[in-house]
């Protein structure tokens, strides 16, 4: 199917239609529970008649206010479209690397990136859930039959096609989280719940790093992320992941020439095995690769004279975590903010 041909139907409203019917059902049920309460005689005449009265006015109230809600609004993209969206999207494709923000919303897409999904913390979650291809194919997305798409890129063809088959916004997959959870609040219609998502992971962030320094972590310790990519290319993680939980408001500093990096608004650097010793803090994470190539190199890092060598081996205080699992995602933070108590206070 060409996907020039989209159904335009998600501009139409269906706001008074829904309300006529909604004041007629009310209506006829309370018929209803009049005739049923004189065989009960649960209820005085005039009771019932106020109780109809009240719930009648209370649904015409209801439909009226769903009636005057708009079907569709304006909203701004990331990459400045302006864009006609539904009010409150029903089928939603959410192409993006940071899948995990849409489930902690409690909303289920009908496409997603799915290549990134095996191994993470969301894995159950996305199971069920289309995939929309990497790179998200058009006529794929015309399939799923989307109200609104997402588009975590700035790929000005790409998004040519899409706007054909529906509604679509690009979405900055590298804002903070917590900015992203708040996008994606607006565009599904739940501000409140984005919201108040926000604001209790705000809380329960600042508790954990409480019970950390309670513990005995001290507030001035450093941290750094390491993980090897396949041809013994050894990286120090940044900006993206792990590294956004563990410098974090009242988390573990930077050394310098961790924070000398950052300030480059790098989100990660490579480096040789003999530079290490500059950039390894007082406690050394590790993202365990995926490809076997690359757990074999890391493994003969960690065999190394320079790796054991590093004050946070000699100390006993290096974690390992597999990298799926510590994506930048909302979802995997929340995994992440559980699990680094753990980690913790088992060394």
């Amino acid at each position: 199917m060409n996907i020039a041909q989209k159904n335009t139907g998600h501009r139409r409203s269906n706001g008074s239609k829904l309300a006529a019917l909604a004041i007629a059902a009310v209506l006829a049920l309370t018929a209803c529970g009049e005739s049923n309460g004189s065989n009960q005689g649960a209820a005085s005449p005039s009771a019932s008649s106020t109780a109809s009265s009240s719930a009648a006015a209370e649904a015409t109230s209801s439909a009226s206010a769903q009636a005057d809600e708009a079907a569709t609004r304006m909203f701004k993209d990331w990459t400045g479209h302006e864009v006609e969206i539904p009010t409150h999207p029903q089928r939603v494709i959410f192409h993006s690397d940071t899948t995990g923000d849409i489930f902690a919303l409690g909303v289920t897409p009908v496409g997603i990136l799915k290549d990134n999904t095996p191994g993470t913390v969301f894995e159950e979650q996305a199971a069920s859930v289309e995939d929309a291809g990497f790179p998200i194919s058009a006529e794929k997305a015309l399939q799923l039959q989307p109200d609104l798409i997402v588009f975590g890129n700035s790929d000005e063809a790409v998004y040519e096609q899409l706007s054909k088959v529906a509604p679509t916004v690009t979405f900055d997959s590298f804002a903070s989280m917590e900015d992203r959870v708040a996008t994606l609040g607006e565009l599904l219609g739940k501000q409140e719940e984005a919201a108040a998502w926000v604001a209790q992971y705000k809380e329960q962030e600042a508790a954990m790093w409480k019970a950390i320094r309670e513990s005995g972590v001290g507030e001035n310790e450093t941290a750094s992320v390491v993980t090897m990519y396949p041809g013994n290319r050894l990286f120090v993680m940044l900006a993206a992941g792990l590294p956004q939980l563990l410098y974090s408001e009242g988390g573990f500093k930077q050394n310098e020439m961790v924070e000398s990096s950052m300030k480059e608004e790098l989100g990660f650097l490579e480096i040789s095995a003999e530079k290490l010793p500059d950039y390894a803090g007082d406690r050394l994470f590790v993202l365990t690769p995926v490809a076997e190539d690359a757990q074999n190199e890391m493994s003969e890092l960690m065999s190394g004279a320079v790796w054991k060598g590093l004050p946070a081996v000699k100390n006993g205080y290096v974690y390992e975590f597999p990298i799926l699992t510590a994506g930048s995602d909302a979802s995997s933070r929340l995994w992440l903010m559980e699990e680094l108590p753990k980690v913790l206070a088992n060394r």
